[in-house]
């Protein structure tokens, strides 16, 4: 009787350590995700690439904006509900510009352990956000954190949303440099990447923009906005 309850609480300790793995692996995962289009980068022998920037906007906006415009660059902005109630002018400025506009939340909570209820009024609050901007675009989403359990990717699936991650992501680690951010993304990019930035608060990423630009350029690669890069747009002039 001893042996079996030892064997029958090892079974129970080896479960659980298995589902708590494959829960780790599943939220973190940039490639799957239970259900509905998640796409991380697209698998194409052209040499394009998307530039996505997360977050805000914050007062950083409009020197963003104005070093995308000199470099006649379309980026995809993931923005968060609340920042854009805060500064709905500079959410307008970013459409005005042309750029595309993705749905990065409210709150930026980590969207895993929630009910859907919770997620539909993170997504829904920020959709609403983003009209009042009057931009009228594709809107995509991206997780907070890259994180999604169940009940994001099943709300997203049922309102044909697509999940975009990213394969390319230099800045994250905090503290990074600007030659550091260049030569990573730079290095790690290849036809088809969507390339994360967190140039709204960090400084360095901001100024790495133009140089990591400037350097892709130089190697062939054309520039687009995400829903461009999915559905196989060639780049064009802004």
């Amino acid at each position: 009787m001893k042996r079996r309850l030892l064997l029958g609480g090892a079974i129970v300790v080896v479960l659980a350590a298995v589902l708590s793995i494959g829960t780790y692996v599943l939220m973190n995962s940039r490639t799957f995700q239970v259900a509905g289009r998640l796409v991380h980068r697209v698998d194409t022998s052209a040499k394009v690439v998307a530039l996505t920037i997360d977050d805000g906007p914050t007062d950083r906006t409009p020197a963003i904006l104005e070093t995308l415009a000199a470099e006649h660059v379309p980026a995809t902005f993931y923005l968060v509900g609340r920042d854009l109630a805060a500064h709905r002018d500079y959410g307008a400025q970013i459409a005005a510009a042309g750029h595309e506009l993705g749905n990065h939340s409210y709150t930026h909570p980590r969207l895993v352990f929630v009910t859907p209820a919770t997620v539909r009024d993170e997504v829904e609050r920020t959709d609403a956000e983003i009209e009042r901007t009057g931009y009228h675009g594709p809107v995509t989403f991206r997780p907070p954190y890259g994180k999604k359990l169940v009940a994001l990717p099943w709300y997203l699936s049922h309102h044909d949303r697509t999940t975009v991650m990213w394969d390319v992501e230099s800045d994250s680690a905090g503290g990074a440099s600007t030659d550091a951010i260049v030569s990573k993304t730079v290095n790690r990019a290849r036809p088809g990447s969507i390339i994360l930035l967190h140039a709204m608060y960090q400084s360095a990423a901001a100024a790495a923009i133009p140089r990591i630009v400037a350097e892709l350029r130089s190697r062939g690669y054309g520039f687009v906005t995400v829903s461009q890069l999915i559905a196989g747009t060639k780049p064009t002039g802004m």
